[in-house]
């Protein structure tokens, strides 16, 4: 039986370790990824200054469980850091489904930030508003038994294979004003495992045994 190519080999090999391993994933939340994407305003009319935020999330060996910490600029967070109203934060949840792409989007899966609140057994849940300035930072845990009328087990296949995203809704959209895809980060030995394969693969091709 032929061998398969190296980088076909090595790219199995994570996929068959990374079920099996812990995962690091990420977000970058701004205004143009959300669908349809936004330009925020005050109340009267005027541009309000960008808002934007990153998260990463971790999920566990066994799968039972993942976290998450989220940091979000020039959104409201109290609703007493600005004067502004559009700016209010009034909601904050995960979003999946199989048809989700970066331009579609999906059911809440999981709140964490008012309604609908899944974080609740236990509550995990920590906010910490920007001492100064209009922003702050979230955090909270996963766990199997949570979801909104879904679990954790059941979302893992989307959320694994980027069909999931993070949203924050403010009074202005409230369908959600910054939006970030959730994407697994790749292990920095998977890189070089990856690189180093095709490496070899491109010197036998073009090189034969002469290389």
């Amino acid at each position: 039986m032929p061998r398969a190519p190296l980088y076909l080999a090595a790219l199995a090999a994570f996929c068959g370790s990374a079920a099996q391993a812990s995962v690091l994933l990420t977000a970058t939340l701004n205004n143009a990824s959300e669908n349809p994407s936004t330009n925020p305003t005050t109340a009267a009319g005027a541009p309000r200054p960008a808002s934007f935020g990153t998260a990463s999330f971790f999920i566990n060996d066994a799968q039972t469980f993942m976290t998450f910490t989220a940091t979000i600029f020039n959104i409201d967070v109290t609703g007493s850091q600005t004067a502004d109203t559009n700016d209010d934060l009034i909601a904050a949840h995960i979003h999946a489904a199989p048809t989700v792409t970066p331009a579609t989007n999906g059911p809440v899966v999981w709140g964490f930030f008012r309604a609908p609140f899944n974080d609740n057994a236990p509550n995990d849940f920590v906010f910490t508003p920007f001492s100064t300035g209009v922003g702050g930072t979230f955090s909270g845990k996963w766990d199997l038994t949570e979801g909104n009328g879904t679990t954790l087990t059941a979302q893992l296949p989307n959320i694994l294979t980027g069909h999931s995203y993070i949203n924050f809704h403010t009074t202005q959209f409230t369908g959600g004003e910054i939006r970030g895809n959730i994407q697994v980060v790749p292990e920095p030995g998977t890189w070089m495992m990856l690189g180093l394969a095709t490496i070899a693969l491109v010197r036998r091709r073009f090189c034969g045994a002469g290389c």
